[in-house]
């Protein structure tokens, strides 16, 4: 899948639901936004604001007219998943942008959040854009238990803070299907792996370990992954993110007791990964540092191991 595409997931009898490819960080199968064709069409997710034309362009190739998009909904409010809110609400007039209470005040005013981006991205901010803001009578805040209008059917939101304290994922019952946010990991569908994201300032093992037994109550038949694409349901898929999630964590608290500088077991980790071949060098070696630097602020606080 090359950047720019748009593809149908196909779940069960329905034929309205659809991905595209944003090109996140100029990465192919690293970022995507899905597309709901239903009577109140509806984006989920919304990348970084960056090349947010090409959402809109699967918007025309699907004949959903700007003005019919009633629902924007990023499923947490970090710049990968929601950079984009402002430009599609500027762009979809009539659409609400419907996101956690906790974190829709950074949609409103991204200050804050651009300035953490900044700090835990650091050189890649050239890949983003200044968010534009979303206007406050735009947002819809939901919580656990909330439910989103799309028409034909809805989209169930589930309180999912493991990544973020405003994260949540969303179940789409006539799709049996969960987008997944970062509450399952990094599906890497080239390879067939799973991967950590663990980023600063917020990620929290148990609650992570929580989210994705959360998920394994739903049982959906597809997995959703902002990044990236669609994948089956198994519980071995649920097992795999939980274990690997484990070990992540464990590698970096026994490099943490060899280890009394944290740039020396950041580099470590820059060097022990191995997605060069999939996500290009720069990529693959900024996604190492934004893990471990998450990981060892998490076991610097109190919850830490």
């Amino acid at each position: 899948m090359a950047i720019g595409d748009l593809r149908e997931v196909r779940t069960g009898d329905c034929s309205d639901l659809y991905y595209l490819d944003t090109g996140m960080y100029d990465t192919e199968a690293y970022g995507a936004v899905y597309i709901l064709d239903t009577d109140r069409p509806a984006i989920v997710e919304t990348g970084i604001g960056t090349n947010y034309e090409r959402i809109l362009d699967a918007l025309d190739e699907l004949d959903i007219a700007r003005e019919d998009v009633a629902v924007i909904a990023p499923t947490h409010v970090h710049l990968d998943h929601a950079g984009g809110a402002g430009f599609l609400a500027e762009a979809c007039p009539n659409a609400d942008v419907y996101v956690h209470e906790i974190g829709a005040r950074h949609l409103v005013n991204p200050e804050y959040l651009v300035k953490g981006t900044k700090q835990a991205v650091g050189d890649q901010w050239e890949f983003y854009v200044e968010p534009k803001p979303v206007p406050e009578e735009r947002i819809v805040e939901v919580t656990d238990g909330d439910t989103i209008d799309c028409g034909s059917h809805e989209l169930d939101v589930i309180h999912a803070p493991g990544h973020a304290p405003h994260q949540t994922i969303f179940y789409d019952g006539a799709n049996d299907a969960v987008f997944t946010a970062d509450a399952a990991g990094i599906w890497v569908p080239s390879v067939a792996e799973i991967h950590e994201t663990s980023p600063p300032t917020d990620f929290d093992l148990d609650q992570c370990l929580d989210d994705v037994e959360t998920i394994r109550e739903l049982a959906p038949g597809t997995l959703l992954y902002t990044h990236f694409g669609p994948r089956e349901y198994s519980d071995a898929a649920m097992d795999e993110y939980g274990e690997v999630l484990s070990k992540w964590v464990a590698a970096v608290d026994a490099q943490r007791a060899a280890k009394d500088d944290d740039e020396e077991i950041i580099e470590h980790f820059v060097e022990e990964q191995d997605m060069d071949d999939v996500w290009g060098e720069r990529k693959a070696r900024a996604e190492a540092v934004l893990n471990t630097r998450g990981v060892l602020h998490y076991l610097d606080t109190d919850d830490g191991m």
